[in-house]
């Protein structure tokens, strides 16, 4: 996917996803990663909410968009 290198690209980036099935990679800190398949569920003015579709020990979750800023999260 292209660079996102703003909070605004980023947001549009994620709403125009929501819904779909996306492959994801969290970095959950301390050398652990996930890959996985998921579905942006719901998407706020300061986060999102991913849920699941692949067996991963990840349930339901929310990050902000400085998570994907950061690197934190990744679409693949």
């Amino acid at each position: 996917m292209r660079v996102l290198n703003s909070i605004t690209t980023i947001k549009d980036t994620v709403e125009k996803l929501k819904g779909k099935n996306i492959k994801i990679k969290v970095n959950k800190g301390r050398n652990k990663i996930v890959h996985l398949t998921a579905i942006i569920n719901e998407v706020y003015p300061s986060m999102f909410v991913i849920n699941p579709t692949s067996d991963v020990e990840l349930d339901r979750r929310s990050f902000s968009y400085s998570d994907v800023l950061c690197g934190d999260i990744v679409f693949l």
